[in-house]
C-alpha cells in the first residue's frame, strides 16, 4: 500500500469529519465522506446522509461536475460496485473521468461482490488504499458497519460513569448524578449514534429511565431499547413499556420467565425474546440483534450487566466517565459486578486509549477487542 501525500492525508481527515454529519442516521449503511481535489485544492465534498440518499462520492461528483475529470477523489470507504437503493458509486466515478482515487479503507462486503476497488483499476483509474493510521482511523469511523459485516453481531460500547474511586452509587443507592452536565449531554449524543441501548432490569426498576436521546442537535433516529430481564419483570406501567409502540423495546428474557408476564409485555408492544437458559445469553442476544441489522449497541447500567459483558469478552469499546468526587464506603457499589478476576494477568486491558475532558469530568475511551481487518 502506498503512503499518502500531505494534501491527500489532510483530505482524508476532512472526509472523515464530513462523514460524521450523517451520524445516527445512516445505519445499516456506513458513515462515508468524500472530497475531490485538483492540484491539491478542494473543489467539492460530500457525505452520506442516510439510506436512500446519495452516497458521499455521488454527492461530491455532482457538485464538481466537469471539474472532476482528471481530478483526485478521496473517500473514506471503497466505492460500492452493486445496485442497492442507489446505483453503484464505482460506475459514477468511472463516468466522471476521475484520474486517481484514494480510499481510506476497504469495504468487507465488496470482497463478495464485484469489488469496487478492482473495478476502478480495470477502468484505468489509479487507486491507492491508505495505510497505517490513515487506514485505521477510516476503519474506526465505520467500526459498527465493519464489526457487523465481518462478525455478524453489533459493535458493543460499554459506558460507565464513576467517582474517582470507582463507585457508581453511594452505599444508600444514590447515583444521580455522579457525572456532570456536559458528560450527560454527551451520553445522549452517544445514544443517538447507536442502533440500540442496553440496560439491566435492576437499573430500570430503580430509575424508570426512558433510555432515549434527548436535546441532541440535528435529526435523531431513536435507538431501540433492549432490557436484559431474566424474569420479564419490566413493569407495564414503566416509561419503557408505555412508549414501546413509538420506540421499540426488546426484553431479553430467560427460560423461567412467566408466560403471563411475557404476554402482558407483548400486549404493550414490547418484543420479548425468550432464551433457552435461565439467564439471557449474551452471545445469543447479540446474534439476535445483529440479525435485525442492528450494527451498534450502547450498554448503560448496571454493574451486574456490565460485569457480565466484560466477562463474556463481548465489549468492543469502553467509554468511562470519571467524576472528580470521592464516595468511599465498603457498601458503595463499584462499576463492574460479579466475581472479577483473581489475577492481574487476567484483567481486561484497554488499548488505543484516549482521554478527553467533559466539563470537570475525565473521559477515558479504549478498545477491548481489535477492529476486524477489511483489506483485500
Amino acid at each position: 500500500m502506498s503512503a499518502l501525500g500531505t494534501a491527500e492525508s489532510a483530505g482524508l481527515a476532512h472526509a472523515r469529519e464530513l462523514a460524521l454529519r450523517g451520524r445516527g442516521r445512516v445505519s445499516p449503511n456506513p458513515l462515508v465522506g468524500a472530497v475531490i481535489l485538483r492540484d491539491g485544492r478542494l473543489i467539492a465534498e460530500g457525505w452520506h446522509d442516510g439510506p436512500g440518499t446519495a452516497h458521499a462520492e455521488a454527492m461530491a461528483l455532482a457538485i464538481a461536475g466537469d471539474a472532476a475529470r482528471g481530478a483526485t477523489l478521496i473517500c473514506t470507504l471503497e466505492p460500492c460496485s452493486h445496485f442497492g437503493r442507489t446505483s453503484p458509486c464505482s460506475d459514477a466515478v468511472i463516468a466522471a473521468g476521475v484520474a486517481r482515487v484514494v480510499i481510506g479503507c476497504c469495504d468487507p462486503l465488496e470482497r463478495t461482490r464485484r469489488q469496487g476497488l478492482e473495478k476502478l483499476r480495470q477502468a484505468g483509474i489509479e487507486v491507492v488504499v491508505a495505510s497505517d493510521e490513515d487506514e485505521y482511523l477510516s476503519r474506526e469511523l465505520i467500526s459498527a458497519f465493519v464489526t457487523h459485516a465481518v462478525r455478524g453481531r453489533p459493535h458493543v460500547m460499554l459506558k460507565l460513569a464513576t467517582s474517582l474511586d470507582g463507585k457508581v452509587a453511594t452505599a444508600t443507592g444514590e447515583s444521580q448524578w455522579i457525572s456532570g452536565h456536559e458528560s450527560r449531554a454527551h451520553v445522549h449524543r452517544l445514544r443517538a449514534d447507536h442502533d440500540a441501548v442496553i440496560a439491566g432490569i435492576n437499573t430500570v426498576l430503580a430509575d424508570d429511565p426512558q433510555l432515549n436521546a434527548r436535546n441532541v442537535d440535528g435529526p435523531v433516529r431513536q435507538p431501540t431499547r433492549v432490557i436484559f430481564d431474566a424474569h420479564a419483570r419490566l413493569p407495564v406501567t414503566s416509561q419503557l413499556a408505555r412508549s414501546a409502540r413509538e420506540t421499540p423495546v426488546i426484553v431479553m428474557a430467560g427460560s423461567e420467565a412467566s408466560e403471563a408476564r411475557c404476554q402482558a409485555l407483548a400486549e404493550c408492544g414490547v418484543e420479548v425474546v425468550r432464551h433457552d437458559t435461565p439467564q439471557p445469553d449474551i452471545a445469543h442476544a447479540l446474534t439476535e440483534l445483529g440479525a435485525r441489522e442492528m450494527q451498534s449497541v450502547f450498554i448503560e447500567g448496571g454493574a451486574h450487566l456490565a460485569g457480565a459483558f466484560v466477562r463474556a469478552k463481548a465489549v468492543d469499546v469502553v467509554q468511562w466517565f470519571l467524576a472528580p468526587i470521592l464516595i468511599g464506603g465498603d457498601g458503595a457499589p463499584g462499576a463492574l459486578g460479579g466475581d472479577g478476576v483473581g489475577a492481574l494477568a487476567d484483567a481486561a486491558r484497554l488499548t488505543r486509549v484516549v482521554t478527553t475532558r467533559r466539563g470537570d469530568d475525565i473521559v477515558c475511551v479504549g478498545r477491548l477487542i481489535d477492529l476486524p481487518e477489511t483489506g483485500v
